[in-house]
Formats: C-alpha cells, structure tokens, sequence
C-alpha cells in the first residue's frame, strides 16, 4: 500500500507506510514544538521534557517503561531540535499496540515526579559539560549564536546549567500542557503497520489532545559576525556559514547538491584539494541546514594553527569558486550521491518514519519520492551558480574554537567576503 494519511478530528495526522516484506515496524510522535519556541527563561526545557517523559506516568514508572518495551525486544528513544521533538520505537509487528500506547502514555501522563527530576537535571548538566569539553560539537552551537544572536535560534538546545537547575517541574509540565497539542503533532509508522488500525489507535489513545494550535516563534533574523575563543588544544574547530534558505525554498535543492559538490564526501572539491592536495586538514566538510523560515550554509575545518594562512583562503576561494557553477561530472555523481541515500533509506523503517514524520510537520504530507528525486535531477549548473550567489551575499558567520591566535593576526575570516 502507498504512504496512507489521515487527519483525526482533534487535528492529530496519522501517517504510514505499509512495507509488507519486514516483520518490524517503527512508531513515533513528531511534535513541531523545539528549542526556538522557547522563552529565554525557559530555554532548554523542550530538550529537558523529552528525557523527563520517560521517567514515569501515572500508571508506569522509569523502569517500567523500559521493561516493557524492551521485554520484547524493542528499543524506545527520542531526540530534540530547534523546531521539533520526536520520540520513537522500533518493535516486531505484533507490538506495534504495545507501541502506540507507551508513546501515549508519556506524552500524556508524565508526572514529572520530583526526585527523577532532580536526578534527570544532573544527567543532562553532565551532558552540557560533555558538549562543552567535545570543540567539534560546541562549535555550531557557537556558529547558532553568530547567525542569530538575541534569539531563539541562537540558543543551545540542551539550554545552560544554570536554567536547566533551575527549572522548575511547574515549567516543564506547563510547557507540555501549552505546547503539546494535536495539531502540531504526527502519529507515524512505517513497516508492517495496518494504517487503519493506526487510525483506531490514534483516536483511542490521542482523542482528547487539544485542539487549539500550537505555539508561534519568532521569525529567524539572521546577522552574522565572528566568534573567536582560545583554548588550549591540538586543533583549530572553525566553520564557516551563511544565510541558507528555508525547506520550501526553491533553491532548497540546489543548496543541497551545492554543499554536496562542495564538501559531501571523498569526491568533493574541498576534500580533495584541501585535504588530499595540500594536506591542510583532517576533517573538512560543507552542510545544508534548513528551517521553517530560513537555514544555515556552512564549511567546517579542524586543522592545526599553523595551517590556517593556507587554510582560511582556500576554503573562501572553493565557496566563490561555486558561484560560477559546476561541471556535469559533478553535478552526475552527486546527484547520485544523494539519490542513492534517499532510495537506500526506504529499506529501513527508522528511515522511512523519520521521512514521514519530518515531512508532515515540514510540509503537511510526505512528498512522494519521485518528486524528490525530481526536484535533484532539475539541479543544474545554473542553478547552483544562482544559489550560491544568493548565499555568499549575506554578511559570512566565522566560529573559530582552539589556537586561534593566527586567525585574530588575519584579521578574522568574514572581511574575505565583503
């Protein structure tokens, strides 16, 4: 059966993909409520409600939750963004009920119990102290700040230690309250699922989630800047970003081959020539990060500080260089590059759900794969010369964590490209 949805009365979407040659299946909430529909008081308390919804409702506890899914043998997770939370399990098809009601359960009936609370703090306190102590990592929650400083879009998600001690279980159970409601939220499931029994489930189990819409953000305000912090390390984590475009863009498909050409893999220009030519680097790599309303174009680079005079106009010069287009080799592999990734992530049910929830909440239904496939194949030099033209006019975003004492004597990175 094809990608089957069904929006219920409340406005909850269930959405499925019936693959009838697995056994399992994958079952998960998205709910389009992340980091930047936070107050500033508040920041972190999206991350902090998705670890909390596991530590208890009112009729299982922490290990409870556990004991069932894993007893048999399913695994039950989540993760937090910006714009969005999911929460997820994967189980062999005659649980998929066991499932659904778990999922319900927690993002329904937490109780938010205050001792787990306490100890869920300093879980997380240690995890902001591990992103922190790991430079490749912190850096793009530096790069954040740059791009949109004084907003929601610029704070971490997993939000400081202060706010996140400080947050009360008031806050974190009226945020759910407020915030988790119907209209803003996906039931999917992907693998061997009967999309009508998904149906029956959702109004069953998610019937009387409100109705009213969910919370309004502020409008992304992208600046740009530089932020350069000196620590004693081996290395120099920098990156390099620009104003990106939002998912429904018409260049969104552009950017994405762009950045793949730049830097997507062992083929690309940056690797080769940065990399491999010249030796300048370990890791280099270029990304598209899309949002609702805006997105990030970014180049990454570790590499020692005495590197960095050769290093810093290299990676300016390859950006440039892809205003004026790409070849047609280029342009073949990478749209194979990327088309094989979308066409390979359909024999996995993780994938697939992911695909469906991500893109109900983006774009109200999934969009069919040919479409996508399209949309690539339509990339030509041109409009990657137009894309790119587009990105490197807004003001450049440089974060720089390490030895950084060689990028301060050149004057910083951004002034390449005014």
């Amino acid at each position: 059966m094809p990608v089957q949805l069904t929006a219920l009365p409340n406005g909850l979407r269930v959405v499925t993909d019936d693959m009838d040659t697995v056994e399992s299946a994958s079952i998960g909430v998205w709910v389009g409520v992340g980091a930047r529909h936070e107050t500033v008081e508040v920041n972190g308390v999206s991350h902090l409600l998705e670890h909390m919804a596991f530590k208890g409702t009112r009729r299982r506890n922490a290990r409870a939750i556990a004991e069932e899914i894993e007893g048999v043998g399913g695994h039950l997770n989540a993760w937090t963004s910006r714009e969005g939370t999911a929460y997820y399990a994967r189980v062999l098809a005659a649980d998929v009920p066991l499932a659904v009601d778990i999922l319900a359960d927690i993002l329904q009936h937490s109780t938010f119990e205050p001792d787990e609370l306490e100890r869920e703090r300093t879980v997380i306190v240690q995890e902001i102290g591990q992103v922190e102590d790991t430079p490749d990592d912190l850096i793009f929650d530096r790069l954040q700040e740059v791009a949109y400083p004084s907003q929601p879009l610029g704070r971490p998600v997993l939000g400081s230690e202060e706010r996140v001690r400080n947050m009360t279980r008031e806050a974190i159970s009226g945020y759910m309250r407020d915030n988790y409601t119907a209209p803003v939220m996906v039931l999917a499931g992907a693998g061997k699922v009967d999309h009508q029994r998904m149906v029956e489930m959702g109004e069953r189990l998610f019937g009387t989630l409100p109705k009213r819409n969910g919370p309004g953000f502020e409008a992304a305000q992208y600046r740009g800047g530089e932020h350069f912090e000196n620590r004693d390390l081996e290395q120099v984590h920098l990156v390099l970003g620009f104003e990106g475009v939002a998912y429904n863009d018409p260049d969104y498909y552009a950017i994405m081959v762009a950045a793949n050409i730049l830097g997507g893999g062992m083929s690309s220009r940056l690797f080769q020539d940065i990399r491999e030519q010249r030796g300048l680097v370990y890791s280099i790599y270029a990304y598209s990060g899309s949002y609702l309303d805006g997105g990030l174009f970014g180049v990454y680079a570790g590499t020692a500080e005495e590197s960095l005079p050769e290093l810093v106009p290299a990676m300016c010069d390859e950006v440039m260089k892809l205003t004026e287009g790409a070849t047609d080799a280029e342009i073949a592999r990478t749209r194979a590059q990327i088309k094989s990734g979308i066409l390979m992530g359909l024999e996995s049910t993780s994938a697939r759900v992911e695909r469906l929830g991500q893109h109900t909440l983006t774009y109200g239904q999934p969009l069919p794969i040919d479409e996508v496939v399209a949309r690539i194949e339509a990339v030509d030099s041109s409009a990657i010369a137009r894309a790119m033209k587009r990105v490197v006019v807004s003001p450049a975003s440089v974060t720089a964590i390490g030895p950084v004492r060689a990028l301060e004597r050149m004057g910083g990175v951004a002034r390449r490209f005014r």
